[in-house]
């Protein structure tokens, strides 16, 4: 099949061994439905073949709902991956998963997420620095009304956070960063995504409603994950699509995934060259 007959929401692209394997929330009813994660395969990154099943939910799984956007590490030996499930009457939360191989099948490294218990979070994303394990993760719109990004060191075995959370930012912060529904107070953060760049910086890749719809922005530090972030004044995309993370493609280029637009169920996959100038992420 072709990028353009996936559906797909939140893509998110794992190479290794010359191929693209390409996560994502794959659920055709992603608000209502919890049928798992499929992943595919490809190596133009135009024509994949798939969708091969990388995550069904066990039948005692604590979430029935809203499986979102799953992203995959290679960490010690082994395949984990971060993903958010949701269950009516329980808080949202993003879970850890592991498998021996980057395809699947992926199961629960533990019984429950290891963000808060009370809090309504998501997107959860894995970052690895001087030996220690991060995650940054949204404390959602939905229960604090301005959304934000929130910071936790996990243990070496990725099976719990070992510090509280810690707040880098909220939704507000951006100037680009519209609030929803034009109801004052009331911002989105979704989406984070790290990248280190070559000048020591570390940008964060997040996405929230902009001018013209979804968007996606791009926040810098010095170097240090807890900060302090800086917001770009402008997003990188603003064409309707975000939800982005970034990998190097086996021509060594770096290349932006998104997807776009931001309609169920006409979401696809987009795949854009990104380039560091000047400091900065840019569109090529």
């Amino acid at each position: 099949m072709t990028r353009e007959q996936i559906q797909i929401r939140d893509p998110f692209v794992f190479v290794e061994e010359d191929v693209y394997y390409l996560f994502g929330t794959t659920d055709r009813d992603p608000w209502n439905q919890g049928a798992g994660f499929q992943c595919y395969r490809s190596r133009d990154l135009v024509h994949f073949d798939g969708p091969y099943p990388a995550f069904t939910p066990p039948k005692d799984f604590w979430a029935d709902r809203n499986f979102w956007a799953p992203e995959v590490h290679r960490y010690r030996g082994a395949y984990y991956m971060f993903a958010s499930f949701f269950r009516k009457g329980m808080h949202r939360g993003t879970q850890i998963l592991k498998a021996d191989r980057v395809i699947g099948p992926y199961e629960p490294l533990t019984d429950k997420p290891y963000t808060p218990a009370d809090w309504d979070c998501l997107d959860g994303t894995f970052y690895k620095k001087d030996g220690k394990i991060y995650s940054v993760f949204v404390h959602e719109w939905l229960q604090i009304k301005d959304g934000s990004m929130e910071l936790v060191e996990l243990s070496p075995d990725l099976t719990h956070a070992v510090t509280p959370p810690r707040t880098l930012f909220h939704g507000s912060d951006a100037p680009w960063v519209r609030p929803v529904n034009h109801q004052e107070g009331l911002f989105v953060t979704d989406g984070p995504f790290l990248w280190d760049m070559q000048d020591g910086r570390l940008a964060m890749l997040w996405s929230s409603g902009g001018e013209a719809g979804y968007a996606l922005g791009v926040a810098y530090s010095a170097g240090s994950i807890e900060g302090p972030w800086i917001q770009e004044e402008r997003p990188l995309f603003t064409g309707d699509g975000g939800h982005g993370m970034i990998f190097r493609r086996m021509d060594g280029k770096l290349a932006l995934a998104i997807h776009c637009p931001n309609q169920t169920p006409n979401e696809r996959p987009r795949f854009f060259e990104v380039q560091e100038i000047a400091g900065k992420l840019r569109l090529a």
